[in-house]
């Protein structure tokens, strides 16, 4: 193969037309595996390929994007640009924006190993700024990728968060985020978002007033009949400050975020329902975020009622992520166990439904691998905690449905079903709650594995055949 694209590079290099092999070299460089690509590539005369982007013909100027951006992927980021420094750099002047995308994309990776030393940020801060402001003015694309750069850049330290506060390219990015452009205010939420998972960035956010301002949003979204279209960003960005610093903390702070979180759940969006299940999902999975749904009182009992008729009766992707909400709100760790948080966390699962045991084992039933996996993981969950351990025992037939291996034929289901056994396995309340027996038939179904098929079985089912 590599030698088949030295000799289309050849031809192409010689051709006064070389469309036909530009399309020829496309086709050849994605049949080759990504990992294998460098290697087929070494020694290659990519200057042919740079060279052809010197074109007002549009289609000409795709194809090369389309060849570069594949085979430039696989070469060393740092490498790469000493080699082809002056191509890229002209790149960023192309007239064709996605020559520009294509350039960035390249010097984005190369730029933030650059800035990990002050004579690279040294020479991007002051050599090259102008040039990224100029190309910023191009398109909201270019813009964006400069700002995933500078974004990129300042996670590194809080000396590079520096260099990119002093350029002012941060605060030109925090000023989108109340621009009349809703989609370009939800892209700038997302890069926020990216720059608050340093603790360093979460810092300069918090001196720039940033987290006052998005809750100020959250709260004038309710007015705004186009916040649909920004409102998810908003509320990712303080359930992810919630997971970094402290749950009880931000949601104290800025109250109108678990409101809206416990609305949108109630509404009838699905994105909205899609977005907030997996943020009451990932803070109910921490102690402290458990007692914070707790102190909401009445409201998170409405949600929970909302994500029991969501499990019975919504749309199947709402169905999955409600079930996997489900699964860590109800998780708790031997080591945090204490009577009042196992008394909570029954108290919610029992709010789920009247039957509860036999609502999740009936959706196990279903020819759904993602709910049957779901649903596994509830039981998982509950599985570590004496009184989940006690409703099993007095659920007919539970047991032994747990050590059926019959009940879940995919890789998914069977790895989920082991899960669940090593839970209860590995209890130290097992024989207590379940007996010695049943704790016998639980560990030697562990010690056999995930995937062990019965002898007896197996020679029934040869025989039949």
């Amino acid at each position: 193969m590599a030698a088949s694209i030295e000799s289309l590079l050849s031809e192409i290099s010689r051709s006064e037309d070389p469309m036909e092999g530009l399309k020829s070299l496309r086709t050849a460089v994605f049949a080759v595996p990504a990992g294998s690509l460098r290697e087929a590539l070494s020694g290659s005369r990519l200057e042919v390929i740079f060279s052809l982007l010197d074109t007002n013909d549009r289609e000409q100027v795709q194809v090369c994007v389309d060849i570069l951006g594949r085979v430039l992927q696989a070469q060393d980021p740092t490498h790469l640009y000493h080699i082809w420094k002056v191509e890229l750099e002209n790149g960023l002047q192309h007239p064709d924006d996605s020559v520009k995308v294509l350039t960035l994309a390249q010097a984005i990776s190369t730029l933030v190993k650059m800035c990990q030393c002050k004579a690279g940020l040294d020479a991007l801060f002051s050599t090259h700024l102008g040039e990224l402001k100029n190309v910023m003015a191009t398109s909201d694309v270019i813009r964006y990728r400069v700002y995933e750069l500078v974004v990129d850049v300042s996670s590194v330290s809080p000396v590079s968060l520096g260099y990119c506060a002093n350029s002012n390219l941060i605060s030109q990015l925090l000023q989108e985020l109340t621009g009349d452009d809703i989609l370009v205010r939800a892209t700038a939420i997302e890069m926020v978002t990216c720059l608050a998972e340093s603790q360093h960035g979460r810092q300069h956010l918090a001196q720039q007033g940033i987290m006052d301002q998005i809750s100020n949003m959250i709260v004038g979204a309710e007015s705004d009949p186009f916040s649909s279209l920004y409102l998810p960003g908003l509320v990712k960005f303080f359930g992810k400050l919630a997971l970094m610093d402290s749950p009880q903390h931000v949601c104290e702070c800025f109250p109108a975020f678990l409101k809206t979180v416990s609305d949108m759940v109630l509404g009838s969006d699905d994105t909205h329902i899609t977005v907030a299940l997996d943020t009451l999902g990932a803070l109910g999975s921490t102690v402290e975020g458990k007692q914070v749904l707790h102190k909401t009182g009445g409201r998170f009992n409405a949600v929970l009622k909302k994500m029991s008729q969501l499990v019975r009766d919504g749309p199947t992707e709402l169905r999955v992520r409600c079930l996997d909400a489900i699964a860590q709100l109800l998780t708790l760790p031997v080591e945090d166990q204490t009577e009042d948080l196992c008394v909570l966390l029954e108290s919610w699962f029992c709010s789920l439904s009247s039957e509860p045991m036999e609502m999740f084992r009936n959706i196990t039933t279903q020819p759904f691998p993602e709910l049957h996996c779901g649903a596994l993981r509830i039981f998982s969950a509950i599985a570590t905690q004496a009184w989940g351990q006690k409703l099993m025992l007095r659920t007919p037939g539970f047991v032994e449905w747990t050590v059926d291996r019959s009940s879940g034929t995919t890789k998914e289901a069977k790895d989920a079903k082991f899960e669940l056994v090593g839970a209860l396995a590995s209890s130290p309340t097992i024989v207590e709650n379940l007996g010695s027996q049943n704790a016998l038939r639980l560990r030697s179904y562990l010690k056999e594995g995930p995937y062990y098929v019965n002898a007896v079985a197996l020679v029934s089912t040869e025989g039949g055949d």
